[in-house]
């Protein structure tokens, strides 16, 4: 049972307190006022619909063009259709049952009103289905005072609408007695010419015009950037009092002998990147470095001669993958680049050779026990393996070294509990994604780690091109692309399809059904994602027939996962239908193309990486991002920016653009609301490198806070015990 903060109960009463918590989470006054308005409209100026997002619970300003009855098609009853636009573009509202005459009698055409709703789709268009509205003119009082000359709008949810908010807040403002004290000291205050907290609040909340907020805004990004940076700082200040195995190169043993081995020339970046990390491996204080770099662009390269590096000095190296295919791909690839220096006690083994040894949940018995007696005596020098690395049983001899891939597919506690397993001593920690990271996510998000970043591809990448199927507009598109997946099977070449489902008869998974007719009424527009088993099956029975056609997802068994992926590297399978379990580390140079089936319901980084896929033999790659998404639409747009780029750096810039209101610090693994509201990772850098700088010099002159009880309780407010969990252990 939630426990309120009394004033707020006494001020709303318990409806709207129990309305605040079950909608957003809001249990206190501070919470309420920490809640800001996500935009201000104006009176008279409406929202832009061309930006809305599908599945979005959305508020807009919008005008009446049209409202009309009609009666149901597959039951009784009317329902109302209506239009509302913003001068450019229309949105179409649907109200069902009897209240929908009253609707008609109220969004009259020529009507300013404000509507809120979930974004859904109805025949190709953008859709509200019986949304919560308010009248902006007319003889409404309320809504009159509702829109004054600035209109707050706040994220709201299913049951609490802005205009709900918006009243609370009015509510609360009138009888709050302010700051007692204000969490920034005045000294930093003054030099950075920040105005105090209780101004800020009730600006932020009722402003009086736009300079108002601005003002506002620029103090409440600093208590946000400041808080993060502060428990940045402590947690590098705690990082390096640990001890860690020092791990300096040692000459004439099994790095040198893999370099000399190399039948390439490493890149510029990786023997910069390389060196960066052997000098940190030699260092008696725990490595924790983040490799970010392109898809294909040599990590894996990188990381192999870090871990080498450690297991000359007679200590083990860990690399955790996200998921058993990916696992066991990387065993099979370090043994492949090893050769005969990763055979130790086997017949033909090279003098100074180590052991590639995998451990995953899944394992046989007999195959399992045998792994982990190499793991405790020592003999094997890389460990690979899931998250089964870390339960209790696994005891390594001497772990020097945790190299962690897609390091945002694992959890944070599993990471720091593999952390614990080096004898008293911290291991060192190599962090690697194929997903760019911009600086400011990189200062935030990442602010306890350095950054190393490859930007330069290996020689030998064959180009991609990339092309939006958009099938709601063009279905022949759709029927080409089967046909080029044909000609490049002639050719010999193989064949990704992607689908963001299983369908394996699980509940969850049920095969696709058309939706109903009165689900068409009722605004159920969307059908289910796509799903491996259906997809598979219609191909080898319509548009590749005569095709070999396997499949692969997470919940086959790993021997199976495994047979699977070796007959697609053998070309016995040469159209894989999958999904995103291939998204990383999977590397058949033979593959070219990447079809990739309800694009839309995947993120810009994510594509990015299943593009990287293909292309990378000497044949050049195509990917195909199947839609039937309309134009005009955000979402479009965010497929047709993949489709113009190949710089991952440049996506990844644009996915943080399109991020609402995701929680950087942790509550996409809690499932809370932001802890970040105020703050842009995309507009506010400076902010953030100002506030790193000074939150470096406050806890060098005061490591625990103790003198700046202020900003202590502001780190402590804004990180709750889970946040700051994940922070300590991320």
């Amino acid at each position: 049972m939630t426990t309120f903060d009394e004033k707020l109960v006494s001020v709303l009463g318990k409806k709207s307190a129990d309305a605040l918590e079950a909608g957003l989470g809001l249990t206190t006054v501070g919470e309420l006022l920490r809640h800001y308005p996500r935009r201000y409209d104006e009176r008279g100026k409406l929202t832009e619909i061309a930006g809305l997002e599908l599945g979005e619970h959305v508020t807009v300003q919008a005008r009446v063009k049209s409202a009309r009855q009609r009666r149901m098609k597959s039951r009784s009853g009317e329902l109302l259709e209506a239009v509302i636009t913003d001068g450019t573009s229309d949105l179409h509202l649907v109200f069902f049952g009897r209240g929908s005459r009253k609707v008609e009698r109220e969004l009259l055409p020529g009507r300013e009103a404000m509507f809120a709703g979930k974004v859904g789709m109805f025949n190709g268009k953008l859709q509200l289905a019986h949304p919560d509205y308010q009248v902006l003119d007319g003889e409404d009082v309320a809504a009159a005072d509702f829109a004054g000359a600035l209109i707050p709008v706040y994220p709201a949810a299913q049951g609490i609408q802005s205009w709900n908010v918006s009243n609370c807040v009015e509510q609360v403002l009138a009888v709050w007695d302010g700051v007692t004290e204000d969490p920034l000291p005045e000294p930093l205050r003054a030099e950075r010419g920040l105005i105090g907290l209780e101004q800020a609040l009730r600006h932020i909340h009722r402003p009086d015009g736009w300079a108002a907020i601005t003002i506002a805004q620029q103090r409440l990004k600093w208590d946000e950037a400041l808080a993060v940076q502060l428990a940045l700082a402590q947690r590098r200040r705690s990082a390096t009092a640990r001890p860690a195995p020092a791990c300096p190169p040692r000459p004439a043993l099994v790095r040198e002998a893999f370099d000399a081995r190399l039948p390439f020339e490493l890149t510029a970046g990786q023997r910069e990147v390389g060196e960066q990390i052997a000098r940190d491996l030699s260092g008696e204080h725990p490595m924790n470095r983040l490799l970010q770099g392109e898809v294909g662009s040599g990590k894996t390269i990188v990381a192999l001669r870090a871990m080498l590096q450690v297991v000359d000095v007679g200590r083990q190296a860990a690399m955790l993958a996200p998921t058993e295919v990916l696992a066991a791909q990387h065993a099979r690839s370090l043994r492949e680049l090893l050769g005969d220096l990763g055979q130790a006690g086997e017949l033909g083994g090279a003098e100074h050779a180590t052991r590639v040894t995998l451990l995953t949940g899944s394992m046989p018995a007999a195959a399992r026990k045998r792994a982990l007696l190499e793991i405790v005596s020592g003999e094997a020098g890389i460990v690979v393996g899931t998250h089964a690395l870390i339960q209790d049983k696994v005891e390594f001899a001497d772990l020097g070294l945790v190299v962690v891939d897609e390091q945002h597919r694992f959890g944070v506690e599993q990471r720091a509990a593999l952390s614990g397993r080096a004898g008293g001593s911290t291991p060192h920690v190599l962090v690697m994604t194929a997903t760019p990271i911009p600086r400011t996510v990189a200062m935030t998000v990442y602010g306890d780690l350095e950054v190393s970043a490859l930007r330069e591809l290996p020689q030998g990448r064959s180009p991609i091109s990339t092309s939006v199927v958009p099938v709601a507009s063009k279905p022949g598109w759709l029927d080409r692309a089967w046909q080029r997946i044909h000609e490049e099977v002639g050719k010999g070449h193989q064949v990704y399809v992607v689908c963001p489902r299983i369908g394996d008869g699980a509940a969850e998974d049920d095969a696709e059904t058309p939706p109903k007719e009165s689900g068409k009424d009722d605004g159920s527009d969307r059908r289910p994602p796509l799903a491996v088993v259906d997809v598979a099956n219609k191909l080898a029975e319509g548009p590749l027939r005569g095709l070999r056609i396997d499949i692969l997802h997470g919940r086959m068994a790993p021997d199976d996962k495994d047979a699977v992926m070796r007959a697609f590297a053998a070309n016995e399978v040469q159209v894989l239908v999958a999904t995103t379990v291939v998204e990383v580390g999977v590397n058949v140079p033979n593959a070219t193309v990447m079809v990739i089936m309800d694009a839309d319901r995947f993120g810009v980084s994510q594509l990015h990486q299943l593009r990287g896929r293909v292309g990378r033999g000497s044949a050049p790659g195509l990917c195909l991002l199947v839609t039937e998404m309309p134009d005009g639409t955000s979402t479009m747009e965010r497929l047709r920016a993949v489709e113009s780029t190949l710089d991952g750096f440049e996506l990844a810039q644009l996915d943080l653009e399109l991020r609402r209101e995701g929680d950087i610090l942790g509550a996409a693994q809690s499932g809370k609301r932001s802890g970040l509201k105020m703050l842009s990772l995309l507009r506010d850098e400076d902010v953030i490198a100002e506030a790193r700088v000074v939150a470096q010099e406050v806890v060098e002159a005061d490591p625990e806070l103790t003198a700046n009880p202020g900003l202590a309780g502001l780190v402590a407010g804004l990180l709750d015990d889970e946040r700051a969990e994940y922070l300590e252990k991320a």
